[in-house]
C-alpha cells in the first residue's frame, strides 16, 4: 500500500460514497495524504455525505468551504468544527453570514460564537445587523455587548442603554452614563424626560447637568420636587443668576428649609446682599444666619491671612538690632564710635614722614618719586628683600599714641 497509486486510493473513497457510505468517514482519515480531495468531496456531496466533506475541506485548509457546508446542510454541522474554522476563514464577509446563521439556527449558542470572533468582526456593523434581525436578538446579544462596552463605540452603547431601559434597570443604566459617554447624550435625555418612572426622569436631568444644560435640568427636577437635585446642579454650575433664580423660588414656595440648604451649598457663590434682602423681605432671618456666621468668619480668617502676611518680620528686626549693637560696641571699645579716620587728634604723624616739598612753580615736587634702584629698596637681584627691610618702630620714629591704642605694626 505504500507504493500504490494515489488514484487507487481515490477511486476506493469514491466507490465508497456509492455503495458504503458508513466506510467513507474512515476511509478519509486513514488515507487522506494519498487521496485526490476535490474528486472525493466531490462525490461525497453527491452522495450527500457532508460530513465527510468538511472533514476534507478542514484537513486541505480550505476553511471557508467547510463553514459554508456546516452552515448550509444541518446534518454536518459540529459547534467545535465551527467554532474552530471561523477564526480561519479568508474572507470575513463568511463571519457575518455566521452570526447570522447563529442566532437564526442556533440563538442558544450564539454568545459563544462572539466569544470566538470578538476580535474579527466590526462591531458596529455587528449591531445594526442585529438591530436589523430584531430586538430580541439585541436581548440575546446582550453579553456580547457589554464584553466590548469597553472600546466605547457609539452604536453599542446607545443599544445597551436601550435595553436597560426596556428592563428598567436604571442602576446599570446609570453606570453606563457615567463609564461610556460615546453617545447622544441630548437625545437619551429627551427620551428619558417624559418616562413613566421617577428614577429614568432624574437620569434625564442628570445628563443633562452633564451636558451643562443647566436650566433644562432644575426644571425637569422642579418638577419631580427633587430638591436636592436642583441645589447641586445650581451649585455644578457655578452661575449666580441660575443660584438667584432658584433661591427666589424657594421663597415663592415657601421652601425655608430647601431655601437655607442651598445657601449652605451654594455658598461660595451667593451675594451677601442677595442673602440679606431675601431674608428681609421674607422674614427668614433665623434661616439666614447660618449663611451670614459662616460669612463673618470667613471674613475674619481672610483679614487675618492678610495682617500677618503685610506685617514686618520680627526676625529681621532682631537681626538688624543685634547687628547694630555689635558694632557699636567695637567702634567706641564700649564708649564711643568706631574711627575710621587716619589717626585721632592727638596722633601726630612721624617725624620722618613729612609733607611733600613744593616745586619751584608752586606745584608738588615729584623728583622723589623716580624708581629707586634696588640697592636703596634693600632688594637682592632676584627681586626678594633682605633681612634689613624690615624696619622696627623705634627706627621709624613713631611716637605712641596718647590715647592708650594697642600699637598697629607698620
Amino acid at each position: 500500500l505504500d507504493d500504490a497509486h494515489i488514484g487507487i486510493f481515490t477511486e476506493l473513497g469514491i466507490l465508497y460514497t456509492k455503495h458504503e457510505p458508513v466506510k467513507v468517514m474512515d476511509h478519509c482519515k486513514v488515507f487522506f495524504s494519498k487521496l485526490n480531495v476535490s474528486k472525493v468531496v466531490r462525490a461525497c456531496e453527491r452522495a450527500r455525505l457532508f460530513p465527510p466533506a468538511v472533514y476534507l475541506y478542514m484537513h486541505d485548509k480550505q476553511y471557508d468551504n467547510a463553514v459554508k457546508v456546516m452552515m448550509e446542510r444541518a446534518t454536518s454541522f459540529e459547534n467545535d468544527l465551527f467554532l474552530d474554522s471561523i477564526v480561519k476563514v479568508r474572507n470575513a464577509e463568511i463571519m457575518y453570514k455566521a452570526i447570522h446563521f447563529y442566532f437564526t439556527v442556533h440563538p442558544t449558542i450564539f454568545n459563544r460564537l462572539m466569544e470566538v470572533v470578538v476580535e474579527h468582526v466590526d462591531h458596529s456593523r455587528v449591531v445594526n445587523q442585529l438591530r436589523k434581525a430584531g430586538d430580541w436578538v439585541l436581548q440575546l446579544a446582550q453579553p456580547y455587548l457589554k464584553d466590548v462596552q469597553k472600546a466605547n463605540l457609539t452604536a453599542v452603547n446607545e443599544a445597551l442603554n436601550e435595553l436597560y431601559i426596556d428592563d428598567e434597570d436604571y442602576i446599570s443604566l446609570r453606570k453606563s452614563i457615567d463609564n461610556f459617554n460615546n453617545f447622544n447624550m441630548i437625545a437619551l435625555a429627551q427620551n428619558l424626560s417624559s418616562h413613566e418612572l421617577l428614577e429614568f426622569r432624574r437620569i434625564s436631568a442628570y445628563v443633562y447637568r452633564c451636558n451643562k444644560k443647566w436650566n433644562q435640568s432644575i426644571e425637569l427636577s422642579k418638577g419631580d420636587r427633587m430638591w436636592k437635585d436642583c441645589i447641586d446642579t445650581a451649585n455644578e454650575s457655578a452661575d449666580p443668576t441660575i443660584i438667584e433664580k432658584l433661591l427666589r423660588f424657594f421663597c415663592e414656595t415657601s421652601e425655608k428649609e430647601c431655601f437655607c440648604a442651598a445657601l449652605y451649598t451654594c455658598y461660595a457663590h451667593v451675594s451677601p446682599d442677595l442673602v440679606l434682602e431675601l431674608g428681609w423681605v421674607n422674614g427668614y432671618h433665623n434661616f439666614i444666619m447660618p449663611f451670614f456666621i459662616q460669612t463673618f468668619k470667613h471674613t475674619h480668617l481672610r483679614l487675618q491671612a492678610l495682617e500677618e502676611t503685610t506685617a514686618p518680620k520680627k526676625d529681621a528686626e532682631t537681626v538688624q538690632e543685634g547687628i547694630a549693637s555689635t558694632y557699636g560696641n567695637l567702634g567706641g571699645f564700649n564708649n564711643g564710635p568706631l574711627m575710621l579716620e587716619n589717626g585721632g587728634p592727638n596722633m601726630m604723624p612721624p617725624q620722618n614722614m613729612m609733607p611733600p616739598q613744593m616745586g619751584q612753580g608752586g606745584g608738588i615736587d615729584m623728583s622723589g618719586f623716580s624708581a629707586p634702584s634696588q640697592a636703596q629698596m634693600g632688594m637682592v637681584p632676584n627681586g626678594m628683600p633682605q633681612q634689613q627691610m624690615g624696619m622696627p618702630q623705634q627706627q621709624m620714629g613713631m611716637q605712641q599714641p596718647q590715647m592708650g591704642m594697642p600699637q598697629i605694626g607698620m
